[in-house]
Formats: structure tokens, C-alpha cells, sequence
């Protein structure tokens, strides 16, 4: 098998919390990354909230973006931000075992253009091989909990508690403030998160510092 992507990375996904909305909110943890920028990726997902792997956890299908400069609309926090890690286009296939969903496998090139037919075909096999990998790995634990992976975000869910007390609000708006916080002083939404868990950053109404 061969694929012509720059990197990869699989990402379990797990619904953690009911939102304001009615709807779950996954919670994420990186399983694998085959390089810098494929972590990067999946990061700036989680700070901004959307983006392919995302969307092909929640639809159960591929999302195949064969060029970003075209998706402007549809992602604009994700989609400017990918493009300045010199991501050109993304694949993202989700991990499922029947209709239950684990996460999904995303590809992304440095040069923009569609995944050929055979190249699909090995996405495909390359997605069960992962599938069966993490199905593996999480076989005898609650699906649920995500807190074993080696998760870069894991101080992410323990400043998602601390701001949900400082503030007094739900998760999913103490969540929405450190992406806030992250997204508008240009810093991953790990670093945010580090800075809270540690206390050299406290989340008041009127501003993220004290």
C-alpha cells in the first residue's frame, strides 16, 4: 500500500458532556501522529472546535478535501489555520465498528489534489487495520472514558473544571472560553489548559487573567 500524504494521525473521540444545546460534545484524545504538523492538526481542531475529523466522526462517512482553499466557508477558524501549518488538503475517514464510532484516521498533503481511486482503497484498509488496533486497546474499558490514552489534551478536561468553577458555568462554556483565550492570543489550547491547571492563569468575567 502507498498513499502520497505528507502525515497522518488517529484520533479517539468520545462523548463526554451534554452541552446547552442538547447535543453531546466529544471529548478527544491523539492516539498517533506521524509527524509535528499531523499533531498540529489535530490541536488547532480542538481549540477551534471544528474541522474534517470532526465532521467525519459525526457523519459515520469520509470527508475528502482535496483542497482547503476551497472550504474558507465552511471551517473559517479551522481552515486558515491549517493552511498557515502548510496543509493543503485533508482526508479524514472515521474509525467505527458497526454503528459504534471510535474516532477517525485523517491524511493531509502539503499540495492540494484528490486521492486516487487505489489510493482510496488503501485509505479504506489502512482505516479497518486502525480500527482494529484501538478497538483492541479499548477492549475490557468503558468507552466513555478516554483518560488512559496518552492524551496531550488531558489537562485540557481538567481546566474545562477549574474555569466551569471560576466562572460558574457549564462545561461547554468554560471549554468555549479557553478556545476563546487560546484562539485570541495565538496559543495552543494544551498551553492555555497548562497555564489554568497550574494557576499562573485564572478565567473572571470581565477577563482570562488576574
Amino acid at each position: 500500500m502507498e498513499l502520497s500524504v505528507t502525515g497522518a494521525g488517529a484520533t479517539v473521540l468520545s462523548h463526554l458532556h451534554n452541552g446547552s444545546d442538547g447535543a453531546t460534545h466529544p471529548s478527544r484524545g491523539l492516539v498517533h501522529a506521524t509527524n509535528p504538523t499531523s499533531a498540529a492538526l489535530e490541536d488547532l481542531q480542538l481549540t477551534v472546535g471544528e474541522g474534517p475529523c470532526l465532521d467525519a466522526f459525526a457523519s459515520g462517512g469520509p470527508v475528502l478535501v482535496a483542497d482547503l482553499t476551497a472550504e474558507g466557508a465552511h471551517w473559517p477558524a479551522f481552515t486558515p489555520g491549517a493552511l498557515a501549518l502548510g496543509v493543503e488538503a485533508v482526508f479524514s475517514f472515521p474509525l467505527q465498528i458497526g454503528v459504534m464510532r471510535l474516532g477517525s484516521l485523517e491524511f493531509h498533503r502539503d499540495v492540494p489534489g484528490p486521492l486516487s481511486r487505489n489510493e482510496m482503497s488503501d485509505a479504506q484498509i489502512l482505516t479497518d487495520m486502525a480500527t482494529q488496533g484501538i478497538a483492541d486497546e479499548l477492549a475490557g474499558r468503558d468507552t466513555a472514558d478516554v483518560s488512559w490514552l496518552l492524551d496531550p489534551h488531558v489537562e485540557v478536561h481538567q481546566a474545562t473544571g477549574m474555569v466551569q468553577v471560576q466562572l460558574a458555568v457549564n462545561a461547554e462554556t468554560a471549554l468555549m472560553r479557553l478556545r476563546g483565550y487560546a484562539f485570541t492570543h495565538d496559543l495552543p489550547l494544551a498551553e492555555v489548559a497548562h497555564q489554568v491547571v497550574s494557576r499562573t492563569l485564572r478565567f473572571t468575567q470581565e477577563e482570562g487573567r488576574s
